[in-house]
C-alpha cells in the first residue's frame, strides 16, 4: 500500500529565544537554524521514517529546490511536487522559547497554488486501499478528498491550522480526523455537534502532555492513550510527527490502538529535539528509547 500526502512544504527559520515575544518587544535569539518544514513535509518525512511508502503532492518556488532534494533524501516520493517560477516557496519564522513553547509566522507562498490537475495527476497513480492525508496549509483539500474516496482510498485529515469552513467541506469524505483539544472544541462549537456525531469513523484528539483520545464511532468506544513522560525542548512538529506515524502504522496494517501508541512514542521523542522535519525520529530511535 501507499500514502499520498497533499501537503505544505516550508522553509523554516527557527530562532531560540528566552521567552515568546510580547507585542512590541524585541528579543535577541541565542540560536538560528534554517531547515525543512511545513505540516505536510513534516508528515511525509514522519511517514517515510516510520517505514511506509509516501508520495508528496505539493509545490515549491524557484528557491525551494533544496527542500525537494531533502525530502527525496528522507525517502519521500517527490515526483508530484511541482516547481513554480513566479511565487516564493512557503516559509515560517518560528520562535522557540526555553520552556519549549513556540510562536509561528507563516507565509503560504506556493502551498496555495496547487491545481486540481496537479492533484489529479498524482492520485491517478493511487490504488484502492491506499491512504490520502491532508492538512490545512494548502488549497485543494476538498477536491482531493472527493477524488480519493471515488478511487477507494482512506482519507485522513489533520484539521490544522483550524478553519471551520474548510473542515465542513472535507468532513463528508473523511475516514480519520486528527486534531488537538483546542481545535476539537472549536469544531464542536462551529458545527454544533459532538465529535462522535460528525459521521467520521475515527476521531483522534491530541492532548499534549495528557496523551490522546481516540473516538471509534464504528464500535462506539472512547479510548485514552497515555502520554510518554519527557522533558520538552521544542514542541514544533510534534503533532505532525504523531499524525505521520499514525498514518504509517495504519498503512502497514497495525491495529489502530497500536498505531496510536507508536505515534505517541514518536511524538514524545520529537519534543526533546530542536527543529522540524530534519529531526523527526525513525523507528530505530523509538526502539533505542525503550519506552516499553
Amino acid at each position: 500500500m501507499a500514502v499520498w500526502n497533499l501537503g505544505s512544504i516550508n522553509i523554516d527559520n527557527v530562532y531560540r529565544v528566552p521567552h515568546l515575544p510580547a507585542p512590541g518587544e524585541t528579543l535577541g535569539a541565542a540560536v538560528y537554524q534554517q531547515g525543512l518544514g511545513g505540516k505536510g513535509a513534516n508528515m511525509s518525512v514522519a511517514i517515510a521514517r516510520a517505514a511506509a511508502r509516501v508520495a508528496h503532492i505539493g509545490a515549491v518556488g524557484p528557491e525551494g529546490a533544496w527542500t525537494v532534494e531533502r525530502l527525496m533524501e528522507y525517502g519521500v516520493d517527490t515526483r508530484f511536487i511541482s516547481r513554480l517560477t513566479d511565487t516564493a516557496t512557503g516559509h515560517a519564522n518560528i520562535s522557540v522559547a526555553d520552556d519549549g513553547e513556540n510562536q509561528i509566522i507563516l507565509y503560504t507562498g506556493t502551498n496555495h497554488l496547487i491545481s486540481d490537475d496537479m492533484i489529479g495527476a498524482a492520485l491517478s497513480s493511487a490504488a484502492a486501499g491506499d491512504m490520502l492525508v491532508m492538512q490545512n496549509e494548502t488549497n485543494g483539500q476538498a477536491h482531493a478528498a472527493r477524488m480519493a474516496k471515488a478511487l477507494g482510498l482512506r482519507v485522513v485529515y489533520a484539521a490544522a491550522p483550524f478553519d471551520a469552513d474548510a473542515v465542513a467541506l472535507v468532513l463528508p469524505h473523511t475516514d480519520i480526523l486528527v486534531l488537538n483539544q483546542i481545535e476539537a472544541e472549536q469544531l464542536e462549537t462551529a458545527l454544533g455537534q459532538s465529535l462522535d456525531a460528525l459521521g467520521v469513523d475515527h476521531v483522534v484528539v491530541t492532548l499534549g502532555g495528557d496523551g490522546s483520545r481516540w473516538i471509534d464511532t464504528t464500535t462506539n468506544t472512547n479510548t485514552h492513550i497515555p502520554a510518554v513522560p519527557v522533558t520538552p525542548v521544542d514542541t514544533t512538529g510534534a503533532g505532525d510527527t504523531f499524525t505521520g506515524y499514525l498514518v504509517a502504522g495504519l498503512d502497514r496494517g497495525l491495529p489502530f490502538e497500536q498505531a496510536l501508541r507508536l505515534a505517541t512514542q514518536a511524538g514524545a521523542i520529537m519534543v526533546t529535539r530542536l527543529g522540524t522535519a530534519d529531526v523527526i525520529p525513525d523507528l530505530k530511535d523509538i526502539e533505542d528509547a525503550r519506552f516499553d
